[in-house]
């Protein structure tokens, strides 16, 4: 599967209006309601964490306008007549609250890969998901159902080394990891600390600092150049170097030692922007 995968698998395509009529499934059906008890949670659902907030403002909205979009649900393998959750389990229980006994459901037979897929396509494009649900689901397809990385990010239509550098989150220390899924540290703050062997104080000290992404990515490469004083950072150096990287619109580099010697780095992706740089530099 991990080399032959193209794009969205049938159930997918069918539950995101992908296929045209005459390649729907034949097994896909419609009911119109179903009793809220039979149905239960997608043990594929890569999504843990449920904000009480918006369930108790979707629950409002349920009671006053019903549940517009009905959930999408699979058979149940071990009980019959009952239905597992694919697509739409924070409106499940967002209707439990509001006290519906029934709810709205589009049934759908999707294989346990297709239904990972479901889960994890829906929440991204809803950015639902933190960062560590995201890897871990992305964790699931690549050891349950061996989607290597290139196969993942077409699925999901993001870039390779996006769905890379999300799975090596997972490698950081539990509490940095607890950190990103309660929300303390986004992803762009969390990625330079990985393979740091002080990751934990360090992302402590991000969270209390309020430091940005682009902040700790500097601070951490000089806590790892020899010559810089730990924790010695020049804020006026820092705001020279995003005025730079403003201007130019590429990424920039300053290194300064204690000695005020150093180097200003600046990187390019292709000749255009190799071009750029060597007329801004070479002007008179």
């Amino acid at each position: 599967m991990s080399g032959k995968k193209k794009g969205l698998g049938r159930g997918l395509s069918a539950l995101f209006g992908d296929d045209k009529p005459k390649d729907k499934p034949q097994e896909i059906r419609q009911l119109n309601t179903v009793s809220i008890s039979d149905l239960s949670r997608n043990p594929y659902q890569p999504r843990q964490f449920f904000s009480e907030e918006k369930l108790e403002e979707l629950a409002s909205s349920i009671k006053k306008n019903g549940i517009i979009q009905p959930i999408a649900v699979r058979p149940n393998k071990t009980d019959n007549g009952k239905y597992e959750i694919v697509a739409g389990e924070r409106r499940w229980l967002a209707a439990q609250r509001a006290g519906l006994h029934e709810i709205p459901v589009r049934v759908l037979e999707l294989s346990d890969v297709e239904s990972l897929e479901v889960a994890i396509v829906e929440n991204i494009q809803r950015d639902d998901l933190n960062p560590i649900e995201e890897a871990r689901g992305y964790k699931r397809l690549n050891e349950e159902f061996k989607y290597d990385h290139e196969s993942i990010s077409k699925l999901m239509s993001k870039s390779r080394s996006h769905v890379s550098n999300t799975l090596r989150l997972l490698t950081l220390p539990k509490d940095v990891v607890a950190m990103l899924e309660e929300g303390s540290l986004t992803s762009g703050q969390a990625r330079p600390l990985i393979g740091l062997s002080n990751a934990s104080s360090v992302a402590e000290e991000i969270v209390a600092k309020n430091y940005s992404a682009r902040k700790v990515e500097y601070l951490i490469k000089s806590k790892k150049t020899s010559g810089v004083k730990e924790k010695t950072y020049d804020s006026n150096l820092i705001k020279i170097q995003e005025r730079i990287e403003k201007t130019l619109g590429l990424k920039v580099s300053i290194l300064n030692k204690k000695n005020n010697s150093g180097k200003v780095t600046i990187e390019y992706k292709d000749l255009d922007q190799f071009e750029l740089i060597s007329e801004l530099l070479t002007k008179h």
